[in-house]
C-alpha cells in the first residue's frame, strides 16, 4: 500500500487562531478517512492545504509523481454566466461524456433536473452544490477530497452517494477523505476517523461509531493520568505550603519539579453541555389537520392531509427536496394558511420554530450578540440553578469574546446554535426545527440530541440526517406525492416507498432483486446494527409511552353515556386500534430484540 500524499511538519494559522502545529502524516492507496472535529478547527483548511490550494505556513507535502487530486469545496468557483453544461463537464465533446454509462448515471442522478443549458447564475444554492458535486464525481482523482458532500442533498441522494463512494476505487486503490456532519454517512463510507482539534490530528480505526468509541476510552484513561497528576501536585503543594521557614531549606529539585507540575496543567477543551430548561404548560390539544390542500396555481403540494398531533408526540417528517416539508411545517404552525382544509391550533401552544434559513435571526443581522441576548429575560432556571441568557450560550460552545460580534459575521455553525438558543430561551412547549444540524459539527450534534431527548414537549422534526432523525423522534412520516404516510420501518421503510413510488413514475425498468431477510445479530453489519438498535430504541419508548393509553381508553368508555351507541362504538374502535398498535410495536420489539441479541 504506497503513499500517495506525504506531509511532513505542517504548521497554519489564522489570525490568532492555529490549526495545524507541526503535523505530520500521510494519505495512503486505499485509505477512506472521514474528517471531524468542531467548527473552525481547521478540517475545510486541511482539504484545501492537501489539494493545494492553500499554501500552509510551514512544513512540507509531497505528492507522488503523477497523482490527480480532486477537492469538492464549501464553495464552488463557477462563473455567474457560464452554463450548467460547461460547471459540469467543461469542454469535455458531449460524444465522449455520452459514452460513458457511469458519467451518465452521474449527471442524470445530480442534476437530471437541472435545464442543461441554464446559466449557473440562475441555479439555487443546492443546485449550484449538486453541479459541482457532479463534476468531482465524474472526474478521475487518485485522490478525491469533499467538503460536506451531503449539503442541500436529500435521504435518498446521500444513500446514492455513499454507495457509489464504496464502489468508486477497487479495494487497496485510491484515497477519499471526507469532511461531514453526517454520522451515518461517515460509518457507511469511512474506515478511518481523523479528529482534528487544537491544531492538531488525532487518528482513530474505524468508522465513526467506532471513533466515538475510541475516543470515550481515550478520555477515560487521560482523566486516570490527570487524577493521578492532580494527586501528585496537592501533595507537592502541601509540601510547598507547610510552613516558610521550611520552605527556604526545602530542596530545590524538588521546587522545580512542583513548578513544573503546575507549567504543565493541560487546558481544558471547550466543554459544551445545555440541560434541559423551562418549558410553557401544554395543553390536551396540539394541532389537528383536517382535509388540508395547499396549492400553488395549479401545483398541488399538499394532498388532503389529516393529522393529529398530541403533546408529547415526537414526529420525524421525511422527504426528498422541494416536496413541501417545509410548507407543511409553516401549515401546521398557523404560519401560511391552506388552500382548503382546517388546521386547529391547541390555545396552549406556544411555539418554538426554527426555520432552516434562520428567519428569525436574519431580520437582526446589523445587531451584535450582546444586543440580541439583551431582548430576553436575565434568569433561567436550569437544572435547578439560575442561568443568564450569557452564560446559556457559553454552554452553546460560544466564548465572552463573540458576544460584542455583529450576527451577521458569525460562521454557520455560530448562527444556527445562536438560533437554537433564542428558540429555547423563549420557553416554548412545542418545537418545530427545520433542518436544524446544518453548518454543526458531530460534537454539537450530540449536545443537540442529548438536548432533544429529555425535550418534555412536543418535538416536530425535519431533517435529512438519519442519525438525528431516527435518534431524536419516536415515529416518522413521509411526504410523497404530496400525502402524508406513516412510516413505522423509520427511514430504510420510507427509502423502499419511494424507489417504488418513482419506479411507478418511471417507465418500466427491470425488477429488483429481492430483499434478504434479516440476519441474526452476528451476521448483521455495523450500519444494520445501528439502524435496528436505533429502531428497537424508538418502538420501546413509543411502547413505554402507550402503557397507559388502554386504561385510560377504557375509563372514557365507562365514562361515556350508555344510550350513546355510536359514541360507545367510536370509543371502542379507537380501543381496538390502540391494542392493534401496542400488539404490532410489542411484535416488532421482540423481533429486533431476537437479532440484536438484546
Amino acid at each position: 500500500m504506497g503513499i500517495l500524499i506525504g506531509c511532513e511538519r505542517l504548521s497554519h494559522e489564522w489570525p490568532g487562531k492555529p490549526v495545524l502545529k507541526e503535523q505530520s502524516f500521510g494519505v495512503n492507496e486505499g485509505d477512506r478517512i472521514g474528517v471531524v472535529g468542531r467548527n473552525g478547527d481547521g478540517k475545510s483548511s486541511l482539504l484545501r492545504i492537501l489539494s493545494g490550494q492553500l499554501e500552509a505556513d510551514s512544513g512540507t507535502i509531497t505528492y507522488r509523481g503523477g497523482i490527480a487530486v480532486g477537492l469538492l469545496a464549501q464553495d464552488d468557483a463557477f462563473a455567474d454566466d457560464e452554463t450548467v453544461a460547461h460547471a459540469v463537464v467543461g469542454d469535455v465533446p458531449e460524444y465522449v461524456w455520452a459514452s460513458d454509462a457511469t458519467t451518465r448515471g452521474i449527471i442524470a442522478r445530480l442534476v437530471g433536473d437541472v435545464p442543461w443549458d441554464a446559466l449557473v447564475g440562475e441555479l439555487s444554492g443546492g443546485q449550484r452544490r449538486r453541479c459541482d458535486l457532479a463534476r468531482v464525481l465524474i472526474g478521475s482523482w487518485d485522490v478525491l477530497l469533499m467538503d460536506e458532500p451531503t449539503n442541500h442533498l436529500d435521504l435518498s441522494t446521500i444513500t446514492w452517494l455513499a454507495a457509489h463512494l464504496k464502489q468508486r476505487f477497487a479495494a487497496g486503490e485510491g484515497a477519499l477523505l471526507l469532511v461531514t456532519h453526517d454520522r451515518w454517512f461517515l460509518d457507511e463510507v469511512c474506515e478511518e476517523m481523523w479528529e482534528v482539534h487544537d491544531g492538531v490530528i488525532d487518528p482513530f480505526e474505524g468508522g465513526y461509531s467506532a471513533y466515538i468509541q475510541q475516543r470515550v476510552e481515550r478520555e477515560r484513561q487521560a482523566a486516570v493520568i490527570e487524577e493521578r497528576r492532580q494527586n501528585t501536585l496537592r501533595k507537592e503543594l502541601n509540601w510547598l505550603a507547610h510552613g516558610a521557614q521550611a520552605r527556604t531549606s526545602k530542596p530545590r529539585f524538588r521546587i522545580e519539579a512542583a513548578r513544573a507540575l503546575l507549567a504543565n496543567d493541560p487546558p481544558l477543551r471547550n466543554p459544551i453541555e445545555l440541560k434541559r430548561m423551562a418549558v410553557s404548560r401544554l395543553g390536551k390539544q396540539v394541532i389537528e389537520m383536517k382535509d388540508v390542500f395547499v396549492r400553488y396555481g395549479s401545483n398541488e403540494v399538499l394532498h388532503d392531509i389529516s393529522w393529529l398531533i398530541g403533546p408529547g408526540d415526537r414526529y420525524g417528517i421525511l422527504g426528498e427536496n422541494g416536496v413541501g416539508k417545509s410548507t407543511l411545517l409553516q401549515v401546521m404552525t398557523g404560519r401560511m394558511q391552506p388552500s382548503s382544509g382546517s388546521v386547529k391550533i391547541g390555545k396552549s401552544v406556544k411555539f418554538g420554530f426554527m426555520s432552516q434559513q434562520l428567519d428569525a435571526l436574519s431580520e437582526r443581522d446589523d445587531w451584535r450578540v450582546s444586543e440580541l441576548l439583551g431582548t430576553f429575560k436575565r434568569r433561567y432556571v436550569v437544572d435547578g440553578k439560575e442561568q443568564s441568557p450569557e452564560q446559556l450560550l457559553e454552554r452553546m460552545g460560544f466564548e465572552r469574546r463573540d458576544f460584542p460580534t455583529f450576527v451577521k459575521s458569525l460562521s454557520g455553525g455560530q448562527r444556527r446554535r445562536l438560533a437554537l438558543m433564542c428558540v429555547l430561551m423563549s420557553e416554548p412547549n412545542v418545537l418545530v426545527l427545520d433542518e436544524p444540524g446544518n453548518d454543526l459539527d458531530t460534537d454539537m450534534l450530540a449536545v443537540m440530541e442529548d438536548l432533544l431527548d429529555t425535550w418534555p414537549g412536543t418535538l416536530l422534526l425535519v431533517s435529512h440526517d438519519r442519525y438525528l432523525m431516527e435518534r431524536v423522534t419516536d415515529d416518522q412520516f413521509a411526504l410523497i406525492g404530496g400525502q402524508l404516510r406513516h412510516v413505522p420501518g423509520g427511514v430504510d421503510e420510507y427509502l423502499r416507498l419511494l424507489a417504488a413510488s418513482n419506479a411507478e413514475a418511471a417507465p418500466p425498468a427491470q425488477a429488483p432483486a429481492a430483499e434478504p431477510a434479516m440476519q441474526p445479530a452476528s451476521g448483521l453489519s455495523n450500519a444494520e446494527r445501528r439502524d435496528a438498535k436505533r429502531r428497537f430504541d424508538a418502538v420501546g419508548r413509543r411502547l413505554d409511552k402507550l402503557s397507559d393509553e388502554p386504561d385510560r381508553l377504557r375509563a372514557e368508555l365507562a365514562a361515556t353515556d350508555a344510550t350513546d351507541y355510536r359514541a360507545l362504538l367510536d370509543k371502542q374502535a379507537e380501543i381496538d386500534a390502540m391494542l392493534d398498535e401496542i400488539a404490532a410495536l410489542e411484535e416488532e420489539w421482540l423481533e429486533l430484540s431476537e437479532h440484536l441479541g438484546e
